[in-house]
């Protein structure tokens, strides 16, 4: 019983210490994280992690919405993506690019919908000049206030600024769990990029990805200290969803228990450093854990075998984020200023 309320004291200290502008230090985050994600404490830990999302963010929820914009077999193998093309997944009949018109009508259905930050997805090597022409393209035909940004491959500072140039707000880029050994990219080049980005004119979203049952705490959270090392505006978590057939396939995904757990710490760790805090897959206990932003996706899913062209995927789209951010107490807004 002593050790149960010296847990729960902890937690109200650290929830103190970060609405007082406190950081939390590796340590306490890797204690969060040792929490049992079953656990009355556990819940303590979300309802911490609630009303810090109420003061950081005023209770206003956002969506992101994520375009894969080709579905191709990707050469760099990465043992939790089904586009790998060692494992096979993607067969050569039915690769193909989306065109401009489809990409254009997908923007325009998340525009339509609320989506703050729509982001195009690439596998590694997709061309970066045909994504700027693209950008130019795309912001003449949907009128709008979103947010545009770009999830692709490696990129020095000279091409972070160009990509702000051509209308880029932001970039989706990330140091995944276990680099350089789940996946054939060196962390040391994905550092670079994440530092390119910081000293450009784009933002960040770096979410700590993707967490599966073989991930250490003390991995997650070095992973969440690097999404604010790297001035993120938005973190959060996002689960490993295991694809047969990939390497990390036959690994069970992470329960909903344990994602809100981990959206709840990194919550108390960005404080009001990084005021908005995404979950993917959302669920509705994550949002009561704090979680304030949650995906929508479409077109080519690296997280599954399918390829959608219109349809969002495990048919969570805009209307069903909207009903669950409501149901967890939160506003959902198009944007800062608009609801």
């Amino acid at each position: 019983m002593q050790e149960k309320e010296e847990l729960f004291a902890f937690i109200e200290r650290a929830e103190r210490n970060v609405l007082e502008g406190k950081e939390l230090e590796r340590a306490e985050l890797i204690r969060l994280l040792a929490i049992d994600p079953d656990s009355e404490a556990c819940d303590r830990l979300g309802q911490a992690g609630r009303r810090v999302a109420s003061r950081v963010t005023g209770d206003r929820a956002y969506l992101w919405g994520a375009m894969g914009v080709d579905y191709k077999a990707c050469p760099m193998n990465c043992d939790f993506c089904s586009l790998g093309e060692a494992w096979g997944i993607v067969e050569p009949d039915r690769e193909r690019d989306f065109s401009e018109t489809e990409i254009i009508e997908n923007v325009r259905d998340y525009a339509e919908n609320k989506v703050r930050w729509i982001v195009l997805r690439t596998t590694e090597f997709y061309s970066l000049e045909v994504l700027s022409e693209l950008i130019g393209k795309i912001r003449r035909a949907v009128p709008g206030r979103y947010e545009i940004g770009l999830n692709v491959g490696e990129f020095d500072l000279e091409k972070a600024n160009s990509l702000y140039r051509a209308g880029v707000d932001f970039v989706y880029h990330s140091l995944r769990l276990r680099e350089g050994r789940d996946t054939r990219f060196r962390p040391d080049e994905r550092l670079k990029t994440l530092r390119a980005v910081k000293d450009s004119p784009l933002k960040l979203v770096f979410l700590v990805e993707p967490i599966g049952i073989e991930h250490s705490n003390e991995e997650i959270a070095d992973i969440c200290l690097c999404a604010i090392e790297h001035q993120a505006i938005v973190t959060g978590g996002m689960a490993r969803v295991p694809v047969p057939g990939t390497p990390l396939g036959v690994h069970p995904q992470i329960t909903e228990n344990r994602l809100a757990q981990i959206i709840a710490v990194t919550r108390l760790a960005g404080g009001s450093r990084v005021p908005d805090i995404c979950v993917h897959p959302a669920t509705p206990k994550a949002m009561c854990f704090g979680a304030n932003v949650a995906v929508v996706e479409t077109g080519s899913i690296p997280r599954d075998s399918c390829c959608l062209p219109k349809e969002k995927w495990n048919q969570f789209d805009a209307k069903t984020a909207g009903e669950w951010f409501e149901q967890a107490g939160y506003t959902l807004y198009a944007g800062p200023e608009m609801q």
